[in-house]
């Protein structure tokens, strides 16, 4: 019987188990949880390893058919930061060779890390164990060091350093554009034969046009009249909040009519660079006197953030750089039009002027200018309404696990480290 092939993926500083918006939990975690999820409907297996955050977690959580989450014990639970962590893969891979010797012989074929803390330790299971490595880096520590937040605080070097290390050991690097695996070539003078371009996905069950927005609004308790901006995330600088605040403060400032109407939503928690960002947008608010049109909520599972993104009018991504950008996505998928920087990948998440609009930098009168012309034309919402449900229709992570499932069969037939093709 021939053997079945597993993967050993890697995602260190945050786990799959936790929910996207809190903490240092976001795109990544969609990404390879849902990745994981069809690439097992093809028979492969996949075993997530993550650091334990806290303690009396099972050693192994299987969270669907083939994919399992296993759990590497290193350092305090609770007192090891994501920067801190690099300091851990000692214990990282200690703890992993003494459960990868519990399992059968070469029971791995390939280790696919995501980020560049996980591609340290993948670097060293690779060699260990004589198989691939694929990275994802997700984000870049030189890419977002050109395009900083005002006051945002620059990635330490060490960070670019360990990239370059991953980028060096890996055996594919898989970019979500062609932006970014530009980027790697660039700036990390990766090989472009081994960069594949494999956009991320979304879940088209639970992000669609449904019941549309004025069953979601009745849902939510929210007006029929109201024209209701959104803004989802995790809440920190790089992802500019600030930016919507400002342009909120600059519409009223010239169309004061709106403020009965206007209602601006901020989803998602703090982290990272982000603690004590949240005070810090309320202090702004209550400064530009837009309070009482700004509302911060926590972040809401998948089943009610679908109901907030059909209920909004539009869906604001002012990021500062985005190796995709999935909320723009989600949000196009359920038939509500984006508006979101020209940076990154929000370039290829964003069809500009069919599914969206994308603008120039951050300045808010740019912001406002472009928010307050779409509010006022419904007609051209509706258009763009239409175009955001078939862009987005495109990107289902059924594609995304086959572009990943063509990367692990060149990888592996090409005799890199191991020599065995796919089935």
């Amino acid at each position: 019987m021939a053997k079945k092939l597993r993967i050993a993926s890697l995602m260190l500083h945050t786990s799959p188990l936790e929910q996207a918006g809190i903490g240092d939990a976001g795109g990544m975690n969609v990404y390879v949880v849902e990745s994981a999820k069809r690439i097992a409907e093809s028979g492969i297996g996949v075993d997530i390893y993550t650091r334990a955050n806290r303690s009396g977690l099972p050693e192994v959580v299987e969270i669907a058919d083939g994919v399992n989450v296993r759990h590497l014990e290193a350092g305090p639970y609770g007192g090891i930061t994501k920067d801190e962590l690099p300091s851990q893969v000692c214990a990282l891979m200690s703890s992993f060779m003494h459960q990868e010797a519990r399992l059968a012989s070469n029971y791995y074929e390939l280790v696919h890390s995501h980020y560049w803390i996980s591609g340290q330790l993948g670097w060293l299971i690779s060699e260990r164990l004589s198989i691939p490595l694929v990275n994802n880096m997700h984000t870049m520590a030189k890419v977002k060091n050109l395009a900083l937040a005002e006051g945002e605080k620059a990635e330490p070097e060490i960070r670019a350093i360990g990239e370059e290390q991953v980028v060096k050991a890996s055996s594919a690097l898989i970019a979500n554009t062609a932006s970014e695996a530009a980027s790697l070539v660039s700036l990390y003078d990766a090989c472009p034969d081994r960069v594949f371009v494999v956009p991320p996905g979304v879940d088209l069950k639970t992000y669609k046009v449904g019941a549309g927005k004025s069953a979601a609004r009745a849902k939510l308790l929210i007006k029929p009249e109201t024209l209701l901006l959104a803004f989802v995330g995790r809440i920190q600088p790089h992802k500019g909040p600030d930016v919507l605040i400002r342009a909120v403060a600059e519409m009223l400032k010239h169309t004061p009519s709106l403020k009965s109407r206007l209602k601006a939503v901020i989803i998602g928690g703090a982290s990272g660079s982000g603690q004590g960002e949240i005070e810090k947008l309320l202090g702004l608010a209550r400064f530009l006197g837009v309070s009482e049109v700004i509302e911060f909520l926590p972040s809401v599972a998948h089943e009610d953030l679908s109901d907030w993104y059909r209920a909004s009018d539009l869906v604001c991504v002012p990021s500062y750089s985005e190796s995709f950008g999935l909320v723009a996505l989600e949000a196009q998928a359920c038939g509500t039009p984006v508006v979101a920087t020209a940076v990154g990948g929000l370039r290829t998440a964003v069809a500009d002027g069919i599914s969206g609009l994308l603008v120039d930098g951050h300045d808010p009168r740019a912001w406002s200018a472009t928010i307050s012309r779409l509010l006022l034309e419904p007609e051209k919402r509706l258009l763009l309404s239409m175009g955001a449900v078939e862009h987005a229709s495109h990107f289902g992570w059924d594609s995304t696990a086959r572009g990943i499932l063509d990367v692990y069969d060149q990888v592996l037939s090409r005799g890199i480290k191991k020599s065995r093709a796919l089935a």
